[in-house]
Formats: structure tokens, C-alpha cells, sequence
């Protein structure tokens, strides 16, 4: 006998400025609903219903009103950027059904209406800083996109920055899909600045990587460059040399050495191609539809408020490690990485925290004084580390 089948939505843009992640996504959440469907743990399925808002930022509220009049979905997964998200709070909480998010977000919000799996910035932006801070310089130089979640990084960043004595040196932004950089390579090249933090999104970022590794390869330059959205199957749109060095902050990665992440892999390798990579962002919307599956299953039901109340504190042993959703603020425990990206379009993770942290997401507990301590100024390699860097063999 077939089992009941519950409607969801899927929002990802695969058309557009950043269209390869948005397919990327899908893609992930299509097979979690397969698995679902086919599994004998639960005695339902679902019926998954695709919209593509081409990354148009209103197309988004127009996609997820038509999905809850139209299909009467009740849980939506989906959104990469901020942008995108923002255009969804208003209907979902008005409707009152939840939104799946899988995506890193900037942080400094929190909505009943929304649950928060991808990371928080006090799992990549602090680490990324302090990382930054105690082996590279103290001064650094932003590019990134013209929305929220250059503005709130950028914002964060240049609290613990100035908070350590550091400079921002300059912060050069570019509107969404926007591959126009060479005047912003110029200027780091010219400046030569000892660090650059990248937020750029989709096309804006593989451009400005290309662009940048070329100019300092002709001008003899080495500038480390840091991001907290890089990912795998960017790396490989980027180019094979371009790509490599980045130094990425992170809760997943392909490379993880953990049992359940050898078994994702394997399974989404041969679903996709053996030359296809798994994104952060694509593990993550397969968690996403994982942990409603869960939810949904532990309260017996698909409202909206019994399904948020059995998510609250449920351990999941993901493709990351073990994650759960805070019943404090929605959004998740994970765990913080960080890695430098290699050939191959890899990473090679060498710091990760030893236990999963709460999600921190308007950063109350940062403690910004802590930076002000005398940090190392490019440090050698060969001294001893501190205590917070863990090199993962």
C-alpha cells in the first residue's frame, strides 16, 4: 500500500546570478525526499513541489505564496542568500508555516517561523577572524556583494578587527551577479594588502578569484584570501589553479573523515557522477529535509507547531556530524571547521572544534575584549599554536 504523501515545497533558484548552487541544493533535496520515500522508517512521503525564483529577490514571495495557496504546503525548504530569505519571513510567518533554511546566514535574527540549519556567524566568522587575526594580519581588505550578508559579515568582522587593533582597509562592494572586478583586483594590487575577505556570491566571486589569482601570479604577489561560503563545486568553477589556497570556514566539508559523511558522499556520487562535489549548502538541505522527516515523524503529525516543538533538541548523526535545533533560538548546534582549499576541488580541513557549539546567532556571548589581547602578527608557522587551534591529522 503506497503511504500518504505530504506536501513540500522546495524554493532554489536554478536559474540566475548564483544558479549552480541553487541547483546544487535541489539536487540534495531531491534525493533526501527519495530516501524518505523509500525508507520503511517512515510511514509517510513526500511529494516534493519545485519552484525557481531565478534569483530574482521578489520572485521569492511570489514562489512561496503560490506554493501555500496552490499546493497548501506547510513547510517550505529552500533560499541561499539573505536577500532571498528576507522576501520569505513576512509570508511564512503570516501564514504561519516554517521555512527550512540551509543556508549560512549572516545572523541577528530569529523567527518562529524559520529553521536555522545552515551556520551562524559564531560558527564562521569568528573562527575565520580569530584564525585570521593570530596567523595572518590584523589589517584586511573586503570585497563582497551589495546585500545583507556582506553588510552584517563585513560589520562583524570589523568589530573583532578594531576590536584587536586591526584596519578594514578598504570595503569594496559589487551588486548581486555582477563579474565587472577588475578595478577591485587592481586596487588590492596595488595596495597589497596582507589578507582579503571575500563575500562575494556566485558569478561575482568565481570572476573576482580568477581575476585576482591572475594578477598577483603577474605581479609576484602571494595574498591569503578568506571566505565563509566557499565550497566545493565552486572551486571547480573557478579553475583548478585559481582556486586553490583559499583558506574557508566552514561546518561541512566533503573531506570529513566520519562515517556518515564516507556514506553520504558515496551515495550522492553515484545518484550525481563520480566527478560531482557536495557543498556545504547541499548537505545542509539534505539535513534540512532529514530533520523534518524526523520531526514530523517523533510528533505524528505535519502541523506546524507540533512538527517545530518535536525538531527542539532532536540529536541527528548527519553527513557533518551530530547536529540538533536549539529550542532557544532555532536555529542548530554544529560543529566550526577550517580548511584550505586544494587541488582536486577539495578542502584540507585543519582546525575543527571538539564538540558541536550553540548557535550564537545575534553574538551575545561574543566577548570582544578578548581580541584585544596582543595577537600574532604573521606568525611562524613553526611556533607553538594556541591553544584553540587543533590541527585535525
Amino acid at each position: 500500500m503506497a503511504k500518504p504523501s505530504i506536501p513540500l515545497g522546495l524554493v532554489f533558484s536554478r536559474s540566475g546570478p548564483y544558479a549552480m548552487m541553487g541547483r546544487e541544493m535541489e539536487k540534495s533535496a531531491l534525493m533526501a525526499v527519495d530516501e524518505v520515500n523509500q525508507s520503511n522508517e517512515f510511514d509517510f512521503g513526500f511529494t516534493p513541489h519545485l519552484r525557481d525564483p531565478a534569483g530574482i529577490v521578489p520572485a521569492y514571495h511570489a514562489a512561496c505564496d503560490d506554493l501555500i495557496r496552490q499546493e497548501q504546503v506547510e513547510h517550505i525548504v529552500g533560499c541561499y542568500t539573505s536577500a532571498s530569505r528576507k522576501q520569505v519571513i513576512p509570508i511564512v510567518e503570516r501564514t504561519d508555516r516554517l521555512l527550512w533554511h540551509p543556508a549560512r546566514y549572516e545572523g541577528f535574527e530569529s523567527s518562529d517561523n524559520v529553521i536555522y540549519v545552515g551556520a551562524a556567524p559564531n560558527h564562521t566568522v569568528v573562527p575565520l577572524v580569530r584564525h585570521m587575526l593570530e596567523h595572518i594580519s590584523s589589517d584586511v581588505f573586503c570585497a563582497g556583494s551589495n546585500y545583507i550578508w556582506t553588510w552584517e559579515t563585513n560589520r562583524v568582522l570589523r568589530e573583532i578587527v578594531t576590536s584587536a587593533g586591526g584596519r578594514i582597509l578598504a570595503e569594496r562592494l559589487l551588486e548581486l551577479g555582477e563579474t565587472a572586478v577588475d578595478h577591485i583586483v587592481t586596487e588590492i594590487i596595488d595596495r597589497k594588502p596582507p589578507a582579503v575577505f571575500n563575500t562575494l556570491v556566485g558569478e561575482s566571486s568565481y570572476a573576482f578569484m580568477r581575476a585576482l589569482h591572475d594578477a598577483s601570479k603577474r605581479a609576484g604577489l602571494t595574498i591569503p584570501t578568506l571566505s565563509c561560503s566557499l565550497c566545493e563545486p565552486e572551486l571547480k568553477m573557478i579553475g583548478a589553479e585559481a582556486a586553490v589556497g583559499c583558506i574557508t570556514s566552514s561546518a561541512y566539508f566533503e573531506s570529513i573523515e566520519i562515517a556518515e559523511n564516507r556514506a553520504f558522499v558515496a551515495r550522492w556520487k553515484a545518484r550525481h557522477g563520480s566527478d560531482s562535489h557536495v557543498s556545504v549548502d547541499s548537505q545542509s538541505t539534505y539535513v534540512c529535509v532529514m530533520l523534518l522527516a524526523r520531526a514530523i515523524r517523533r510528533a505524528g503529525s505535519r502541523d506546524v507547531a507540533a512538527v517545530r516543538r518535536a525538531a527542539a533538541n532532536h540529536r541527528y548523526g548527519s553527513p557533518q556530524g551530530p547536529i540538533w535545533v536549539d529550542a532557544d533560538n532555532n536555529h542548530c548546534f554544529l560543529t566550526p571547521r577550517l580548511a584550505r582549499s586544494v587541488q582536486g576541488s577539495q578542502f584540507k580541513i585543519f582546525w575543527e572544534a571538539d564538540a558541536p557549539e550553540r548557535p550564537d546567532p545575534y553574538l551575545s556571548s561574543l566577548d570582544l575584549a578578548s581580541f584585544a589581547a596582543k595577537l600574532s602578527h604573521g606568525a611562524d608557522p613553526a611556533a607553538k599554536r594556541p591553544a584553540y587551534l587543533r590541527v585535525v591529522k
